[in-house]
């Protein structure tokens, strides 16, 4: 007798009718048709694992807060628990298929979340797939839950899992540019404005920059990820809490804050909280500033480097690939190149999230997935730009010290540093001579007997110079020879 061929798929029917599911899918119905729905961006929501294990972490602080407070089956509520972990560990994440870009405020996403831990648990419990009779996305996963305060609740943990990864990112960047300080300290160099040529600085001094910036950006990026621990768990459908046990909200926070370790909190007003998508507002700008502060630190490293022949040629990028199919030996500055286009992209993703936050209606917000959507995909491209920008780029930095060297010694910006000792107007004079005829500032100042030789070497100094030495005072000037008066 032939074997019985495996079924190739399963039905399931909902308010709508009936689909026939992969066998072997974890994911049901309302997964399906959310997927022939909005076939847009081809990029599911597994794209962002920390989205999905969020989800998986609401379901199981859900599962445990019901199990405590009577309104599910011990048994169901275990096994909801144990599926949900696996998804937290990092398994089934590819059966996570609906589209980032998605109809309904989030609805999608919770039902894809609701199905395959669902189906989890039913094989953990030795039952097919698909014997919702027994185990019920919706009537037990979805226990004291809407999409309403699933969706946005876990949206807000998997953004403060994945800005904790690209914190540490940020970080090392900051350390990367701040050893490229300590070894650039006595590199002298000429400092610009307004792409002109400005008095005298070092080449650290001008790093430090660099790594302080990127501090104060971690600085504002860590205050602003308190903005997503309020929770508005216990919502349901508009803030009302329909459908839920009074015990419920106190119970599921108190889970959710165990197994997330985030200091969660719920919000006084759930109606207000369930609408308002402000938090998602602030919390984007803030990215968006820390892209811009590294679209500008990548600006000025292309700049510095322009070249290597006729351009500023100040400091060397490591070569990373050929730059032209047509120039032989052109390399580009393509790491500071890509950061920049992250930059620009975040800036968008950010007037993205400003018109979906404007555009909510009364009670809720549907266009939270693109803000999720814009918001991770900023944090995810963010980390991986400060990487490359941190090990295929700055960590392989080097100086042009003796171009550098040379700039200085010929630039009339450092006749600024002799003005408290000679004046403004005699400066000025010197330093149009110098230009005109291309002479050595500190020769035209002891030639005209402004001050000595020794002075002016001292006073052009590199320490002087980059006021990394504090002038207190200044010299006497030293009389200009009366040609006529007697010796």
């Amino acid at each position: 007798m032939a074997a019985v061929a495996p079924a190739v798929t399963r039905t399931e029917t909902d308010s709508l009718g009936s689909k026939e599911i992969p066998a072997d899918a974890y994911w049901g119905i309302h997964t399906l048709r959310a997927a022939e729905n909005f076939p847009i961006t081809k990029r599911p929501i597994s794209v962002y694992p920390e989205l999905i294990e969020a989800l998986a972490m609401v379901k199981q602080a859900s599962a445990r807060a019901n199990k405590e407070i009577g309104v599910l089956d011990p048994e169901k509520a275990d096994l909801i628990d144990a599926a949900a972990q696996k998804v937290i560990n990092g398994e089934f994440h590819d059966q996570f298929i609906v589209g980032v870009i998605q109809g309904g405020a989030g609805t999608s996403t919770n039902m894809n979340a609701n199905e395959v831990i669902t189906n989890i648990a039913l094989e953990l419990a030795g039952r097919e797939k698909g014997d919702y009779a027994f185990l019920s996305p919706i009537d037990h996963t979805n226990r004291s839950q809407s999409t309403n305060d699933v969706y946005p609740t876990a949206i807000k943990i998997g953004l403060s899992i994945t800005l904790h990864t690209m914190l540490d990112e940020l970080d090392h960047l900051r350390v990367a540019f701040l050893a490229k300080a300590r070894e650039f300290h006595d590199v002298l160099k000429v400092g610009r404005t307004q792409l002109q040529d400005a008095v005298p600085m070092t080449l650290g001094q001008e790093f430090h920059g660099f790594a302080t910036t990127l501090g104060f950006d971690h600085t504002r990026l860590s205050e602003n990820a308190a903005l997503m621990f309020e929770i508005n768990m216990g919502a349901t459908a508009i803030g009302t809490g329909i459908t839920t046990h009074p015990a419920y909200a106190a119970a599921v926070l108190r889970h959710l804050r165990e197994i997330t370790g985030l200091d969660l909190q719920t919000a006084s007003d759930l109606v207000e909280a369930t609408s308002d998508t402000g938090s998602f507002m602030s919390f984007s700008s803030s990215l968006k500033r820390n892209a811009m502060k590294l679209s500008k630190i990548c600006n000025d490293l292309r700049l510095l480097s322009s070249g290597p022949q006729a351009g500023l040629g100040e400091i060397n990028l490591p070569a990373m690939q050929a730059g032209s199919s047509i120039m032989p030996g052109k390399v580009n500055p393509v790491i500071p190149e890509v950061v920049n286009q992250v930059a620009f992209a975040v800036a968008g993703s950010d007037m993205t999230v400003t018109m979906a936050a404007e555009a909510g209606q009364l009670q809720l917000n549907a266009f939270e997935p693109v803000i999720a959507h814009s918001i991770f995909q900023s944090i995810t491209w963010m980390r991986q730009a400060m990487w490359t920008l941190r090990v295929n780029c700055v960590d392989g930095i080097t100086a042009n010290r003796d171009r550098l060297g040379a700039m200085v010694g010929s630039s009339v910006g450092v006749i600024t540093a002799l003005t408290p000792f000679i004046g403004y107007a005699a400066s000025a004079a010197l330093a149009k001579t110098a230009l005109l005829t291309n002479r050595n500032v500190a020769d035209l100042v002891v030639e005209a007997g402004l001050m000595s030789r020794e002075e002016v070497i001292k006073q052009l100094s590199p320490a002087r110079l980059s006021g990394l030495e504090t002038i207190t005072a200044a010299i006497p000037v030293i009389p200009t020879r009366d040609p006529d008066a007697g010796a």
